[in-house]
């Protein structure tokens, strides 16, 4: 990737709006850019009426391997810095594991990007660890290359995840096995996520992207107006139910961060972190 192209691509036509993050020699990484231009571009697309569904993937060899920990790790940024859909009031939405509240009698922020009218479909061409787990996670399903991977390792960095994981990861497979994903922090391949209901479909690498369009092109050719409210409604029960779940996790992260220099505990632990998935994944 040259220093000049943009750290998150966007591409529309067919009616399918396609967000690809652009960070390849850093495995799309979320830099600080990262999270300010991401919920810009979803939030643009949601906005777009030449747009009825949206695709996020990664450009090769990775979807997305989370928070860039040498960002993080080398200056303490915050990696954050924006409102969902790219405002720059520095709320730390884009902050995984911040904890932080918001000002006022404003309702808490959630997850990545702002909440989508449209549907979105997570593209997973490689691996999606730990934040790029949680981007994954907030998309409304998935379809995987036989290349995807999926870890949460939180608790090995030794932060709180801040996007709904811990809400979304035990919808998707079931209590039981998020746990131990969360505390073991092991990658599960694409096969097991397609039997634990965590992908909807696996297809080889180089059909990844027709086949997801595919998908894509027969929900653009339903009634857009019932395919929304079809997918508010699904918001509106599951919201419902797990409502109190995304107030707990906020609590705990903030919890965890009380006292802790957490830059300098993920400066320490990143080469082994990063060296751990590379065996895994290879």
């Amino acid at each position: 990737m040259s220093d000049t192209e943009p750290v998150v691509l966007v591409e529309v036509s067919d009616r399918i709006g396609t967000v690809t993050l652009n960070r390849p020699e850093a495995r799309n990484a979320l830099s600080s850019e990262v999270l300010r231009r991401l919920p810009r571009a979803m939030a643009e697309l949601d906005d777009d009426p030449d747009v009825d569904v949206l695709i996020l993937t990664g450009r090769d060899p990775a979807f997305c391997a989370g928070l860039d920990l040498r960002e993080l790790g080398s200056t303490g940024a915050n990696l954050g810095g924006g409102e969902p859909g790219g405002g720059e009031s520095g709320s730390r939405v884009g902050d995984p594991g911040s904890g932080t509240e918001p000002a006022g009698d404003r309702p808490a922020p959630r997850g990545p990007w702002r909440p989508m009218t449209k549907p979105v479909i997570g593209a997973v061409n490689g691996v999606a660890v730990t934040g790029g787990f949680e981007l994954a996670l907030y998309c409304d399903f998935l379809i995987a290359s036989d290349r995807a991977r999926f870890a949460d390792t939180h608790a090995r960095v030794g932060v709180m995840p801040g996007w709904g994981l811990t809400v979304m990861l035990p919808q998707a497979i079931g209590i039981r096995r998020a746990r131990e994903m969360s505390l073991t922090g092991n990658f599960m391949g694409a096969a097991e996520a397609l039997a634990f209901g965590l992908v909807n479909h696996v297809v080889p690498h180089e059909e990844l992207l027709p086949f997801t369009r595919s998908i894509a092109t027969d929900i653009a050719g339903n009634d857009q107006p019932g395919v929304q409210r079809v997918l508010a409604t699904y918001a509106a029960v599951a919201d419902g139910t797990i409502a109190e779940g995304w107030n707990t996790e906020r609590r705990m992260g903030r919890e965890w961060l009380a006292g802790r220099d957490v830059s300098a505990a993920v400066s320490s632990r990143r080469e082994g972190i990063i060296e751990r998935g590379r065996r895994q994944v290879e």
